[in-house]
């Protein structure tokens, strides 16, 4: 078993192989993507009636959230039953049953087999054995809940309960967007990104480069190192969340050398920074909270969206922006947020910088395997802050990683 080169006992310091080694990213799926770990994998507004789905995928392997006849949500493996056929390939629709198109079984909402041409034979020949039985042969159906419009499933089917898993301390930033409000759907955005999945988790783990990397951030104060701020973990270590507050004002950079920030940037369409409180923030303006392994859940001023995460290989990722609304938006409310969805996305005027130095880095590891990665700002420990400057969430992350992956 292929076992990274860890200089120490820590996670300070990360090698190479974490991010490139094949045989360290199957591992990845086995433990952690298809073992007791619950991944996002929609909104249940995304499919409103009963027979409405979304494929999306949970590592690697293909799923298909659906609603059924009782409205509950269920979330099927795209793999027939007969032949291992990915019988859906339309990213979304509305179906009065599922039919894999290769032999045409046919299924519904709940997975359940419903017929199989050629059964009993034809004229008395062929046909399948006498203990086939229909009830035997559905679709793989995951383990699902859902909170507060937010859907999750998992192949473990004894993976604890939601709650649990999230912890409270993340649950309440979780709960600060999804209170229960009806949800709307304002749209997508999809990349596909040359770097680890592991990659992305890191950089909304990493307070502090925004207000390095992101000339929008910091020369508009919306992400700013010396933001009133604090940093949150679950016991584990595993998720996170970041809550920061905007500056009322912004005057010039906070040191000196930070090539960042541009004085005389100016907006020629002032509406970007449209910026309107809404009560359910109360004095923060943004909170960004990963739930390990795979969802980003957003909220940056009046902009809320989730970012999913779907590893295709140790050096690349899908990365799926879901941007929505709640059901008691004004129109300009829902005009604003998605003015404000600008900001995000592959081409965003902030996102885009991410997706870029993603894949540079991947660039770097696959460049020399024996390096090994720097996470020591703020030390070597593990533990919650009240401000930007450190890198302790990406080294709770890696803590959790080493334990999970044994390495």
């Amino acid at each position: 078993m292929t076992q990274p080169d860890w200089l120490d006992d820590g996670s300070s310091r990360i090698p190479s192989a974490v991010y490139t080694d094949p045989a360290i990213y199957q591992r990845e799926l086995d433990r952690i993507f298809y073992g007791p770990h619950w991944s996002y994998v929609g909104l249940e507004v995304e499919v409103p009636e009963a027979g409405c789905f979304k494929r999306t995928a949970i590592g690697e392997r293909s799923v298909i959230m659906v609603r059924n006849r009782k409205g509950e949500i269920n979330v099927l493996e795209n793999r027939c039953a007969h032949r291992a056929m990915r019988f859906c390939q339309e990213r979304t629709g509305k179906v009065k049953t599922f039919v894999c198109p290769y032999h045409q079984w046919n299924y519904n909402y709940d997975g359940k087999l419903l017929g199989v041409p050629f059964k009993n034979g034809v004229k008395g020949k062929g046909g399948m054995p006498e203990d086939f039985q229909l009830e035997d042969n559905g679709l793989n159906v995951l383990k699902c809940t859902v909170r507060n419009g937010v859907v999750f499933a998992c192949f473990d089917h004894d993976v604890e309960p939601l709650e649990e898993y999230i912890g409270d301390d993340i649950l309440s930033a979780f709960d600060r967007t999804f209170d229960g409000r009806k949800l709307t759907l304002l749209g997508y955005s999809r990349q596909r990104i040359p770097g680890n999945w592991k990659l992305m988790m890191e950089n909304i783990k990493d307070p502090y480069h925004p207000g390095l990397l992101h000339t929008w951030f910091i020369t508009f104060g919306l992400w700013r190192a010396d933001n009133e701020s604090r940093l949150k973990l679950d016991k584990h270590a595993r998720h996170a969340a970041m809550i920061s507050r905007r500056s009322a004002s912004v005057t010039g950079n906070i040191e000196e050398g930070v090539t960042s920030f541009r004085s005389n940037m100016q907006l020629k369409e002032p509406l970007l920074l449209d910026i309107v409180h809404e009560d359910w923030w109360g004095d923060d303006t943004v909170c960004m909270t990963t739930i390990f392994p795979n969802v980003i859940f957003q909220q940056q001023v009046n902009s809320v969206s989730t970012r999913q995460i779907i590893p295709l290989g140790p050096d690349k990722f899908d990365f799926v922006w879901t941007h929505f609304g709640f059901e008691d938006d004004d129109e300009e409310m829902t005009e604003r947020r998605l003015r404000q969805a600008n900001l995000f996305g592959p081409a965003g005027f902030v996102s885009a910088d991410d997706g870029e130095v993603i894949e540079f880095s991947q660039e770097g590891f696959e460049q020399d395997k024996d390096f090994s990665t720097m996470c020591e700002l703020g030390g070597r420990d593990v533990g919650e802050t009240d401000h930007m400057v450190t890198e302790t969430l990406i080294r709770g992350m890696y803590r959790y990683w080493r334990k999970v992956m044994e390495a």
